[in-house]
């Protein structure tokens, strides 16, 4: 067996897709309503379109695809703090999410971002973790 070398520190960003032209509703989606903080793009790929927005050590890129199609099966999923109160704030929001409880030890939900890209947020039960 071949010892590897190299191994893996971190998930340095995820990116999900949008369509051409969808930076404002980007910006309101992820910082507005998520409450993620808008970072600067380096200047060597501002012309590709998109927004790049960070919390903590997340951070969450935009990308312009065209065609667009979006991710209704394969996303990201995110370990969140106070569930029962994102869901309110989502609900105050009129953002729908749909509750799953398939998952043992978890409290999740998904949402979809303005675009249909798939999220999921959970909290597990740290007793039995």
């Amino acid at each position: 067996m071949m010892m590897m070398v190299f191994h893996f520190k971190a998930i340095d960003h995820i990116q999900l897709a949008a369509p051409k032209g969808s930076e404002n509703v980007s910006r309101q989606f992820f910082s507005g309503i998520l409450g993620f903080e808008e970072i600067e793009k380096p200047d060597t790929l501002k012309k590709n379109g998109g927004v790049w927005f960070a919390s903590g050590n997340i951070q969450i890129h935009i990308g312009i695809e065209e065609p667009f199609s979006p991710a209704k099966k394969a996303h990201p999923a995110f370990e969140i703090n106070n569930l029962e109160q994102l869901k309110k704030h989502l609900s105050n929001n009129k953002i729908d999410f749909l509750e799953d409880d398939k998952l043992p030890n978890a409290n999740r939900i998904y949402i979809f971002d303005p675009f249909g890209n798939r999220i999921e947020l959970l909290e597990w039960n740290e007793d039995n973790k």
